[in-house]
């Protein structure tokens, strides 16, 4: 599920600039430098003895936040902007692990030392050709792509620690069994989770680092996740697990490889930050170092021990290169590649074989498009051949027509609306007496396209394409709330952790408000705007809510949801959705996308 710098007071309350478009952001960035002249090299040469050069180019190829994508995404998902020399932008269709390896195995080519690292989120709310299969491809295509460490991102607990350790050390699925006749080996790289302890043991439940070695050069690897993990993740998923503060865990292993030996140190952090601009060329260190970059990010980067050289981020599926001062205000180079395999990064690490360690002045990274026209490597081919063809008679089922695009875009989104829509539905046919429906909008993974991405026809909605926007399998959960209750719901959306970050429910559309955002904290809910059926709602009265599971359990910083009464809980979203649409569309009538008018935003 979903996601301005302030000192750092170890376990802090984060807070985010509100900006739009986050999830196809992208910059670059540089540091560059001449490094001092190695004359003991020059001096063993002209002896006869020749030595290893003092300095060694290392490239770390990394990426972040794929989610199981394999195919190329559809929609604004499957686009990154990116901004011409005149000022114009213009969009490249970006994205699919066919084109992924390509670009990555090109970009190895002449790097006797290459490493491929990973921020966290490579699997869960993923497409059906990987979500089918609880990620197996997904791992089973990382595993081809060469990727050598990752670090753990929340989704990676969606179905939980011991799902996750399934992933990395292979078998069966305890409830699905085996999906082919071979026996799932799980990664072959490992997942690094150094701020996630066993409550029980209090000790990391994978690896807290990991150190890579070529010859004589050696860079350590810390793993983490963002501490608020279990605010975004259902707590099922996290149960028995304590997230750790980001910068402490990395700064304690940092000395630890220190004491190893290890003097070159990245940090893998499955949390980000927001450029100010949306196209992924952005220069984010314009007018200086870091300014053109918020979020936690910067709170992390600005704390995290000068022993660590480079940090590769992840989570607000944003794409940035930049450099953030470091405690000791030495520049250091923070990096992300958006999401979804449509950028790739590319930076380079100098190792002084002299002191062992990064020299810093010499890192320098830029991100790379995974643009659609070179050649599709033949093995992921196969790979998504052989799993969409098992996957093929559920995904290519239709569930509903639809009349138009469906994006899932902007604070009110038409495919949030949709969601709302078909759980209201729903709810009234557990419960007629269902009143509202409120859908969480990091729930919404993706939109839905008009256009046949197969054989379908167009306008012809598939259980894949459903799947690919709904794919957690929440539950529909009823509860009851005084109306009170209801508008501190509305409040808490702006107020509380969401004051910075608001997270805007999107509703059925039986209920309307206005949202203020000239306003600040709760104050930007006008309760007198809000409405139910065109009334009031009554302060005192109980209404029936119907949300996911997730929701009701207080999840994304709404804990008056989660202390309501009368709770009925129903069928998995995804099943409630097919549902709408099959009962309300059909062919000759399809559903026309809503009108994203139930929230009148001042701004």
């Amino acid at each position: 599920m979903p996601a301005t710098s302030q000192p750092y007071r170890g376990r802090r309350r984060r807070t985010y600039r509100l900006l739009a478009a986050a999830a196809t952001l992208a910059t670059t960035g540089a540091l560059a430098a001449a490094l001092p002249a190695d004359a003991h090299d020059a001096k063993q040469a002209k002896h006869g003895n020749p030595q290893p050069h003092r300095y060694q180019d290392v490239q770390l190829l990394s990426f972040n936040d794929l989610h199981g994508n394999l195919e190329p995404p559809s929609g604004s998902s499957g686009r990154v902007t990116e901004v011409q020399a005149d000022g114009t932008t213009k969009t490249i269709d970006a994205g699919g692990v066919e084109y992924l390896a390509t670009h990555l195995r090109e970009a190895r080519k002449g790097n006797a030392y290459s490493v491929t690292a990973a921020g966290g989120d490579m699997v869960g709310a993923s497409p059906l050709i990987s979500g089918l299969f609880h990620d197996e491809p997904t791992i089973e295509a990382l595993d081809k792509l060469d990727l050598d460490v990752t670090s753990v991102g929340n989704h990676e607990f969606d179905e939980g620690a011991k799902e996750l350790g399934r992933l990395q050390n292979g078998g069966c699925h305890p409830t699905a069994g085996c999906y082919t006749k071979k026996k799932f080996k799980g990664a072959d790289f490992p997942y690094l989770a150094a701020n996630v302890l066993n409550e029980k043991t209090g000790k990391p439940i994978l690896k807290p680092y990991w150190v890579w070695k070529k010859k004589d050069v050696k860079i350590g690897f810390i793993g983490v996740t963002l501490e608020d993990t279990p605010g975004v993740v259902s707590a099922e998923g996290v149960k028995g697990l304590k997230f750790k503060d980001e910068v402490e865990t990395i700064n304690k292993y940092a000395k630890v490889l220190q004491k190893q030996g290890v003097k070159s140190i990245v940090a893998l952090i499955h949390e980000g930050g927001l450029p100010a601009s949306s196209a992924y060329n952005y220069n984010c260190d314009s007018p200086g170092a870091g300014d053109g970059i918020s979020g936690p990010i910067v709170d992390i980067a600005k704390n995290i021990t000068p022993q660590v050289d480079a940090l590769v981020t992840g989570h607000t599926h944003a794409a940035y290169a930049c450099t953030i001062p470091d405690p000791s205000g030495k520049p250091r180079t923070v990096t992300s590649a958006a999401s979804f395999g449509r950028l790739y990064t590319d930076t380079t690490l100098t190792y002084d074989r002299y002191t062992g360690d990064i020299a810093r002045t010499a890192v320098k990274s830029a991100n790379h498009v995974v643009t659609r026209t070179v050649a599709k490597a033949p093995d992921m081919t196969e790979l998504i051949t052989r799993w969409n063809t098992l996957a093929a008679p559920i995904g290519n089922r239709a569930i509903g027509h639809i009349s138009g695009d469906v994006p899932n875009t902007g604070t009110e989104s038409p495919m949030g609306d949709m969601i709302a829509d078909a759980q209201l539905w729903y709810g009234k046919q557990l419960d007629p007496e269902t009143d509202l429906a409120l859908m969480n909008p990091g729930g919404v993974r993706a939109g839905l396209t008009y256009a046949a991405k197969g054989s379908e026809g167009d306008g012809v909605v598939t259980y894949a394409e459903g799947f690919t926007v709904q794919p957690f399998s929440n539950t529909v959960n009823l509860q009851n709330f005084t109306g009170a209750q209801i508008v501190q719901i509305l409040k808490e959306q702006v107020s509380g952790v969401n004051a910075s970050a608001p997270k805007i429910l999107q509703p059925s559309a039986n209920l309307t408000y206005t949202l203020d955002l000239t306003k600040t904290g709760a104050d930007r809910v006008v309760t007198d705007s809000i409405r139910l059926n065109g009334a009031a709602i009554a302060a005192t009265a109980t209404y029936r809510v119907s949300t996911n599971n997730f929701l009701a359990g207080g999840g994304d910083g709404f804990p008056t949801l989660g202390q309501g009464t009368g709770d009925l809980v129903g069928t998995d979203d995804l099943a409630a959705l097919e549902q709408y649409l099959t009962a309300n569309s059909s062919a000759t009538a399809p559903i026309v996308p809503p009108a994203t008018n139930r929230i009148t935003i001042v701004q």
